[in-house]
Parts: C-alpha cells; sequence; structure tokens
C-alpha cells in the first residue's frame, strides 16, 4: 500500500511549478464536466437543454420574449430558438470580441454579472452557453437582430466559422442548435418526457410565456405546447387535479419590494401530505432556503391568530407548522436580483431579505383574505385542528412504544436477525415479503453485513392514514425501529444503522403491490431515506437457463434470449434448459443468495425520485381514494408490464 501511495504521489521534493497544470478556455469543463452540470449521466446530459433555455427565459424575465421552443432533431441533436432581443454581435469593449463570441466560449461571461442586462437572471452559474459549447460535438449559434441572421459554429469549445452574415430578416431571436459530445456523457439519448416536464414547469412559473417542446425523431414523434396565462395558480391546480381541494379557488398572493418579488398560490386537499415547492428566479430549490422559511413562519402565526380570532383556540392552544400545512400544495416564487444559494448543489436559497418579504407579504394579504372569505378559513381550521389532534395521539403512540421498548429492555424487533458488523456504510438489510422467504435469505446471507426483516401479513396503505395510525401499527413498526432513524420530522439519517435498505419481494402482483406499499411509506414519511439513495428494490431473475454444468440467470425474455444464444455458442445446436425461477420462498437458501442476494452476482435497482411533483403524483394515484385516475394509468402504463408474472 505504502509504495503504491509513494508511486502516486511522488516524491516530495519534485513538487513544483511544473506539475501545476492551468486548463486553458473551456478546457477545464472538458477535463471535469461534473463540476459545471452535475454529472455525465442523463441529469447532465438534459441540463444542457436547461442552460440554454435559461438564457431564452432571462429574456422573457426582462419582457423581451413570448415564446420559446425546444425540439429534439434526429440524431440526437437539440434545437432552442426564442423571439428575444437575439444575444448581442457588436464588440465587447474587454476582450475585443464580439459579445457572442465571449458568451459561448469564456466562462462566467453573460448579462448576468452586474452588467446591466438583467435585472434578475434565472442562469444559476451564468456559465450556460459556453459549457454547452465546450461539452457539445458540435454547435450552431444564429442571431437574428437588426434585419441580419448571424451565424457562427463551434466544435468542442473551438470555434470552427467564425461570425459572419447568412441573411436577411424580419425577426429578433437566438436559435441555438447542437448535438452532446457522446465522448463525454455515458449515454446521449434524450428523454421527451424529462424535457416536457421541464417545460411545463417553467410555463408555470412564467404566467404568459409560450413554451413549446417536439420529438422529431423517428417513431417517437411528439409535441406539447405550454402556456398558462395563471402561472403558478394553474401549476398548483395541476398538481392536485387527482386530490379532492378543500375549496374550489386556489389562493393567491403576490408582492414586491425594491428590486425583488415573491408571489405564493396555495390550496388545502383532504390528503395527509404537504406538498411545498420553492424557487427562486425560476430554480427550483429543493432544499428550501429563506423564502420557505418565511412562508412557514406566517402560515402558521396567520392561522393562529385566525384561530383564536373565531374562538376556534383557546387559551393556550397552539397549531405547530405541521398542522398548518396537513394536506397543502403551494408554490413559492421569487425573483430577485443578487440570488445567492448555499451548498454545492445550489439548492437552497440564502437571501435573508426573501424570509422578510414573504413572510410580510403572507402575514398581510393571507390575513385580510381569511376575512373576506371565512367558510374557506374556517375550512382550513378545521383541517389543521384535526391534524393536531392526530400529532398529539401519534406522539402518545410514539412515547408508548418508547416506553414498550424500555420495558422490553430491547429496541429491535424480535424477528430481526441482524448482521455482526456495526458500520452502517457497511450493512445492508432485506426487507423481505414472508416467513418462508424470510427463512430462505436467513440461511442464505452473509452475516457479517447482511440483516433480514420478514414482514407478513397485510401492510398498512400510508396514502389514506395519518401519522398516528402509522405509529404503533405492527407492520410498521418493525421497519421504522430496524432502521433506528425515526420518521416523520423526527427522521435522522445519521442514525440509520443500514446505507442499504432493500426491499426483496416476489417478481408478481403481489410483489409490486408490497414494494409500491412499502416505497409510499418511505417517501411520506421517511422521504431523505430516498433523497439520499439507500433505498433499493432486489430484482430476482425470473429464469434459470443450464447447459451441461454452466448455469445462468435472466432478468427477463430479452436477457433469457441473449443468454441462449450465448450459451449455444457458434454452433447454435447446444441444448439449454430454461426454467422459470420459484417464488421466494420456494428458493433454498443458496439459490436466494446465488440469485438475489449475492453483490457479486445479484442485481439491485435504486430507487430515485428526481421529480417531487411526478413522485407526489404517482403516489397519490396509485395509492390515493380516488378510482378513475388509477384506472387510467394502469390502462396507459399496462404495456410496460409485459413482463409481469400475473
Amino acid at each position: 500500500m505504502t509504495d503504491n501511495i509513494e508511486n502516486t504521489l511522488g516524491n516530495a521534493e519534485d513538487y513544483d511549478a511544473s506539475q501545476i497544470q492551468v486548463l486553458e478556455g473551456l478546457e477545464a469543463v472538458r477535463r471535469r464536466p461534473g463540476m459545471y452540470i452535475g454529472s455525465t449521466s442523463a441529469s447532465g446530459l438534459h441540463h444542457l437543454v436547461y442552460e440554454i433555455v435559461d438564457n431564452s427565459i432571462d429574456e422573457a424575465l426582462a419582457g423581451f420574449c413570448s415564446e420559446i421552443s425546444v425540439a429534439i432533431l434526429p440524431g440526437e441533436i437539440i434545437e432552442v430558438r426564442d423571439d428575444g432581443r437575439g444575444i448581442p454581435v457588436d464588440i465587447q469593449e474587454q476582450t475585443g470580441k464580439s459579445a457572442l463570441d465571449v458568451v459561448f466560449t469564456v466562462l462566467h461571461a453573460g448579462g448576468k454579472f452586474g452588467g446591466g442586462g438583467y435585472k434578475v437572471s434565472g442562469g444559476l452559474h451564468g456559465v450556460g452557453a459556453s459549457v454547452v459549447n465546450a461539452l457539445s460535438e458540435w454547435l450552431i449559434v444564429r442571431v437574428h437582430k437588426g434585419g441580419k441572421i448571424y451565424e457562427m459554429r463551434f466544435s468542442r469549445g473551438d470555434i470552427t466559422q467564425e461570425l459572419k452574415i447568412v441573411g436577411d430578416t424580419d425577426k429578433t431571436g437566438t436559435e441555438v442548435t447542437f448535438r452532446p459530445d457522446a465522448t463525454i456523457f455515458e449515454d446521449i439519448n434524450f428523454d421527451y418526457d424529462t424535457l416536457k416536464t421541464r417545460m411545463r414547469e417553467q410555463a408555470f412559473l412564467n404566467a404568459g410565456l409560450k413554451i413549446s417542446v417536439e420529438d422529431k425523431r423517428p417513431g417517437r414523434e411528439a409535441r406539447d405546447d405550454f402556456r398558462y396565462e395563471g402561472g403558478i395558480r394553474e401549476f398548483v391546480t395541476y398538481i392536485n387535479r387527482n386530490k379532492t381541494p378543500l375549496h374550489e379557488n386556489v389562493i393567491y398572493i403576490a408582492g414586491e419590494r425594491a428590486d425583488s418579488m415573491a408571489e405564493i398560490a396555495l390550496q388545502y386537499n383532504d390528503s395527509y401530505n404537504e406538498l411545498l415547492l420553492s424557487f427562486a428566479n425560476n430554480i427550483h430549490t429543493p432544499d428550501g432556503g429563506m423564502h420557505e422559511t418565511g412562508f412557514k413562519a406566517a402560515l402558521t402565526r396567520v392561522l393562529n391568530d385566525y384561530g383564536k380570532k373565531i374562538n376556534l383556540l383557546k387559551g393556550d392552544d397552539k397549531l405547530t407548522g405541521e398542522d398548518c400545512r396537513e394536506g397543502i400544495t403551494a408554490i413559492i416564487s421569487v425573483k430577485l436580483t443578487e440570488a445567492q444559494f448555499e451548498g454545492q448543489t445550489k439548492s437552497k436559497l440564502g437571501n435573508s431579505d426573501m424570509r422578510t418579504l414573504v413572510d410580510n407579504i403572507m402575514t398581510e394579504k393571507l390575513t385580510i383574505f381569511l376575512e373576506e372569505n371565512p367558510a374557506v378559513g374556517r375550512a382550513m381550521m378545521d383541517k389543521a385542528m384535526t391534524a393536531s389532534r392526530a400529532r398529539e395521539a401519534a406522539r402518545r403512540a410514539k412515547e408508548s412504544i418508547r416506553r414498550k421498548n424500555a420495558l422490553d429492555g430491547m429496541s429491535l424487533p424480535g424477528k430481526l436477525t441482524d448482521c455482526n458488523v456495526s458500520d452502517p456504510a457497511l450493512t445492508e438489510i432485506y426487507i423481505v415479503e414472508g416467513d418462508s422467504a424470510g427463512g430462505s435469505a436467513k440461511g442464505g446471507r452473509d452475516s457479517r453485513f447482511q440483516a433480514i426483516l420478514p414482514l407478513w401479513g397485510k401492510m398498512l396503505n400510508v396514502e389514506k392514514a395519518r401519522a398516528d395510525k402509522v405509529y404503533g401499527n405492527d407492520k410498521l413498526t418493525p421497519v421504522i425501529t430496524a432502521l433506528g432513524a425515526g420518521i416523520g420530522e423526527d427522521f435522522d439519517a445519521a442514525k440509520l444503522r443500514y446505507h442499504k435498505v432493500i426491499i426483496m419481494a416476489d417478481a408478481d402482483v403481489d410483489g409490486s403491490h408490497i414494494r409500491t406499499l412499502l416505497l409510499t411509506f418511505f417517501f411520506r414519511f421517511m422521504r431523505p431515506l430516498i433523497d439520499g439513495g439507500y433505498v433499493y428494490a432486489a430484482l430476482p431473475p425470473l429464469f434459470k437457463l443450464t447447459r451441461g454444468k454452466t448455469s445462468r440467470y435472466a432478468l427477463d425474455e430479452e436477457e433469457r434470449d441473449a443468454i441462449i444464444r450465448e450459451l449455444r455458442g457458434e454452433d447454435g445446436k447446444g441444448k439449454v434448459e430454461v426454467s422459470r425461477n420459484k417464488g421466494l420462498g420456494e428458493m433454498d437458501p443458496h439459490e436466494l443468495w446465488e440469485t438475489t442476494m449475492n453483490p457479486e452476482t445479484r442485481v439491485l435497482k435504486r430507487i430515485e425520485l428526481d421529480d417531487a411533483v411526478a413522485a407526489d403524483e404517482i403516489f397519490t394515484i396509485l395509492m390515493g381514494e380516488k378510482v378513475e385516475p388509477r384506472k387510467e394509468f394502469i390502462e396507459e402504463n399496462a404495456k410496460y408490464a409485459v413482463n409481469l408474472d400475473i
């Protein structure tokens, strides 16, 4: 080990200026793309499109752009057009180059750095166009401006055609066409639905702006046009479309101070979940920040004051923030000149004046709204007070569990077969459907780092239950206790006892139901578990293939057929035995280890939720009260379930 370290670092005396690399121009972006777009996976690929679209949206925020179009062309080429003013093409004094050249070849260049180009800007890093250019096999930009069409071409960040006039025009705007560099990205196949979701969100956040997205690849043709005059009000209506609202109209609140403005749209529904989505300059802030803090404080204060005023709250009665937010869907959108984002991923807004602005606007205008709409106010209070009573019942249930564990002298559930290693980073827990599968898993596991928790009987659907029903539930309590990190607002990932939580269920309808119930529970009550990447689904193979002494496993029919061809070899005549795998409970310990638990051979799928709105919608549809949306969802997605063992 010591030799390896010395070989890697060299001798201390050799470390001099010659070993310091200065990466010129956009070379740094190509060398370390993850620093600029997060990753070279699908999320980073789609981020390229967002960077270009953000520049067009900046024009819309400034009042100069009314339409943006995004198209996926054959060959995984992206085309983004807008009808803004067009990127400037005159000479930029500081560099002696055209402004267009600077925007696409120099990092941290653009109209967002105090030059007066934009009062409010959505571009997060101010590096968008140049980074997209650096990470593209080729890029063409055309600017319609002053009656002329200007064009410039690039390849992997280098200029291949200097700026020149290529035609006349009676329009203004910018067109950017590019193909991502396949040597940089893991895969350059664009997902239409991913782009559609993002463009719909941006249209909601910019009332009146038309954004169209189109797929022009053969066999995948699709088009969607978005324009929402109601802005974030329509966003809330869209999110709540599969829920039952408690009041018909979305509450809309807006205000501004100096160069900053805030708008809030909210509506309560009959679910037990809250969904807050916050944005700063159109950038989603999943970790919240000052604007969310101001919203939460004002909502809690206003409802408590209103409750006392109409004599629903007496004496020392008080609602908590959690009570006031049960069943709420709210969008908080702020626009400001100097947005300060916290953290490596820039996912939290740090401007303290945004807390004050949102708090003041909410306090003043929600108070007036409740006075003018007593029926809505009463419905909101009834919801919050019912939540308060349920929270108290949940607290008693939680205390009961703690007392019971203390009296029992043990904190781990009796059915848990724990592992020997205590370091959570090295351990994993299999949550297994049924006692028989649990028995096989116990026998087949590696006891050093694999723990087994079998589940039995019908599990609670938490989408239809309040927290007080979750605490003390005999099917969920063992899961909560085994993981050791708490639940709801008390959840603390630092206390998690295993860093891989693996759901292992049969590859049939019942197994899918168990997985969905568990994932619903994790999403609603242990969300950081999913956000932190701790949750996995084991994928047991459907087929076992044997030729002679060689055995292989296949997850589906496609893999089965490929393995058959491989085992038969070039002569193609060898006989391959194919058997459909048994359910987990029918496998002996050795089979279960070999197919589903051995880290060398198993297949695990990490559960990821990139889009909180989509995830909330799917769990509401699949596990909620309304039957019709669920029926529609199943009909639309049945084609993806062909491999299900029904």
